[in-house]
């Protein structure tokens, strides 16, 4: 088990399994040492734990919840991608997005919880660029939908 599958393990946490695309496309596509992945949200096998605005249906908290998840699956998406997670060497950029009601502007707030999650597993390499954008509705009226770019060791591009 590599250093960052130990710090999930010490966190109490598990990467569930990496979720096959709903559509025609990859969950995930390198370019040189970057990776960059689809969206994805916090499906917990197969169904949202979440639904709803935040704002409305969902609070801010549970969206933030719901950003951890969604952090989750995108590391599991990762690491079937490159085998590893320890092949990452940083978080270059996160963006997510919020299913809001119209009158909820803490959007910065609900993404949190997925960039506080970086930091925690990554330490100072989980520290990235973001965006966090409010949208009027998401695919299955999931509360947040994150992607990433990931930079890759230079090791881990032989894998690929």
């Amino acid at each position: 088990m590599g250093v960052i599958e130990t710090r999930l393990e010490a966190l109490g946490l598990v990467l569930p399994p990496g979720p096959t695309p709903m559509g025609n496309y990859v969950t995930c596509a390198t370019v040189g040492e970057i990776l960059y992945t689809s969206g994805a949200s916090c499906f917990v096998d197969g169904t949202p734990i979440f639904t709803g605005r935040v704002g409305a249906e969902l609070t801010k908290e549970q969206g933030y919840e719901a950003s951890r998840v969604t952090v989750l699956n995108l590391l599991s998406m990762i690491k079937a991608h490159i085998g590893e997670l320890d092949r990452i060497e940083r978080i270059v950029k996160v963006l997510g997005l919020v299913n809001s009601s119209l009158d909820f502007f803490e959007q910065p707030q609900v993404i949190n919880g997925a960039s506080d999650l970086l930091v925690e597993i990554f330490g100072e390499a989980g520290k990235h660029a973001r965006s966090a954008l409010g949208t009027s509705s998401l695919p299955v009226n999931i509360p947040v939908e994150i992607e990433m770019i990931v930079q890759l060791k230079k090791s881990a591009l032989e894998c690929n």
